[in-house]
């Protein structure tokens, strides 16, 4: 039997319906009396053949499942250098601690006086990201960082609507902008103005100047921005958007660059989500849980969502309301195990050491970056923090980003974020984060290395990776458009 993009049989024995024979089963239960119950299912809903499970052994079972999670890369797999995304290891005390039952049993709709723990943890947490961020509270409602922009947005709008201050219908976003953010925008109404990053990557005042004026509700910037450069004028620019009546929304999707160094408040900007599930590690990936924290100033406050915890005079807590919030924006109140996760992480640091955090990782990424200077095209020569951007320029025999990622998932790496930010052409963006040591940098440059000596060499290697893993190259096109989601081979669909 073929297996498409598997060249090897033994590679295949994970395949669970291949193995499938009949009167093998992988589980032992007690006769049941189902006497009365199925009278009580209506006639059309009831199965009139035998699901066409695959008939294996409790072996056949584990040894199938054990060998799929093997196929996944994942950050306790190795390095996972994926810039803008903040892929960083989780400490497992995190975990640990988010299973204890105390929290993981915890219904949302327990009475309060029966869930003071898990609220302390929120009005904790609502207090010490508003100190790290410095702003004046936090909502920790929002489920992910997209949430937490299109909630951002919706407190702006809501401060605006309230001053009846109706003319006000655009919000200016940088070219160099996470996708995430025009979508936000748009959701609430406002017109997108594009606004052209300088030739350092960075927000230029004078275009800034002429695209300001009383129709604009705001700015959206990130800071460092996706390039991994920080906006230096940062005070310049808040101060002239506060100058035209607008207010300043910061994307903390980078906030793991200025972490204990750095508060955005101080800064001038109004409103800023914070991804937990980057900044303050907590698993990532895979469609999440995430968790999009929101920090606001003083004047903003009454808007953010409800409900939101608060302290009262005896030092129990509960959930409040606020008569001008924006409203609910999900159910219950936020992705508790995921805030309970980024909670234990920053006691572990504690003040003294978060700012080791952003250290780190702008250390390592620019040790990364001046160790391929000199091998790839560095996008922007400002200064870089977490993140560094090469791309393709002068790559030899036509080789491309796409390949360069390619060739570095046989080499044993995941790929790092490609084609973003889309002002970069072919841009292939590195993010090592603080948690990686130096001998895994040096791997990863040598593996890159390799690769620009083999684009040069056997260009046919590099154009045709991966070539070492049990599914070759798709068309990613055709993947995308018509992705097939079963398995199922002629024969046992047909029994």
């Amino acid at each position: 039997m073929k297996y498409p993009g598997i060249t090897d049989l033994k590679m295949a024995e994970g395949l669970i319906f291949e193995r499938s024979h009949a009167g093998r089963q992988a589980y032992s239960l007690p006769e049941e009396n189902l006497e009365g119950v199925l009278d009580a299912i209506p006639a059309n809903m009831r199965r009139t053949a035998v699901l066409p499970l695959p008939e294996v052994s409790e072996g056949d079972v584990v040894r199938h499942y054990t060998i799929l999670s093997t196929y996944n890369f994942s950050i306790d797999h190795g390095f996972y250098p994926l810039g803008s995304c903040t892929m960083k290891y989780n400490p497992k005390i995190n975990e640990e601690i988010a299973r204890i039952s105390s929290f993981s049993q915890l219904h949302p709709e327990m009475p309060t006086h029966l869930s003071q723990g898990a609220l302390k943890v929120m009005y904790d947490m609502q207090n010490m990201l508003s100190e790290i961020g410095g702003f004046a509270a936090t909502t920790l409602n929002p489920a992910a960082g997209a949430h937490g922009e299109y909630v951002g947005i919706g407190v702006i709008r809501k401060y605006f609507d309230e001053k009846g201050d109706t003319k006000r219908t655009k919000v200016i976003i940088p070219d160099s902008a996470h996708g995430t953010n025009p979508a936000s925008t748009t959701l609430h109404g406002y017109d997108v103005i594009l606004l052209e990053s300088d030739e350092h990557g960075k927000i230029s005042l004078d275009t800034l100047r002429e695209k300001l004026d009383d129709t604009v509700a705001g700015i959206m910037l990130t800071n460092p921005n996706t390039l991994g450069v920080f906006e230096s004028d940062i005070l310049e620019i808040t101060k002239m958007v506060h100058e035209a009546g607008a207010l300043v929304y910061g994307d903390g999707a980078n906030m793991n660059a200025l972490l204990g160094k750095a508060r955005p408040g101080d800064m001038g900007i109004d409103v800023m989500h914070y991804n937990l599930h980057k900044t303050f590690s907590t698993p990532h990936g895979g469609g999440g849980p995430g968790s999009g924290p929101v920090g606001v100033v003083e004047k903003l406050i009454p808007y953010l969502p409800n409900p939101f915890v608060a302290k009262k005079d005896d030092d129990t807590f509960v959930f409040a309301a606020s008569d001008r919030s924006m409203g609910m924006v999900r159910s219950f109140y936020g992705n508790f195990a995921v805030i309970l996760r980024a909670y234990v992480y920053i006691l572990e640091y504690g003040n003294q050491h978060l700012k080791e955090i952003a250290e780190n990782a702008v250390l390592n990424a620019n040790y990364i970056k001046a160790a391929l200077k000199d091998t790839y095209h560095v996008a922007y020569e400002s200064d870089t923090l977490h993140e560094v951007v090469f791309n393709d320029q002068d790559m030899p025999n036509h080789v491309t980003t796409l390949d360069i990622a390619k060739a570095l998932i046989d080499r044993g790496f995941h790929p790092p974020t490609i084609y973003f930010p889309l002002i970069v052409h072919g841009a292939l963006m590195v993010e090592p984060t603080e948690t990686e040591s130096k001998e895994t940098m040096d791997a990863f440059i040598d593996a890159m290395k390799d690769i620009r000596k083999q684009a040069e060499v056997n260009p046919e290697n590099i154009l045709n990776a991966p070539l070492k893993t049990r599914v070759a190259r798709p068309d990613e096109t055709l993947a995308a458009r018509k992705p097939v989601l079963t398995h199922c081979t002629t024969d046992f669909c047909e029994r």
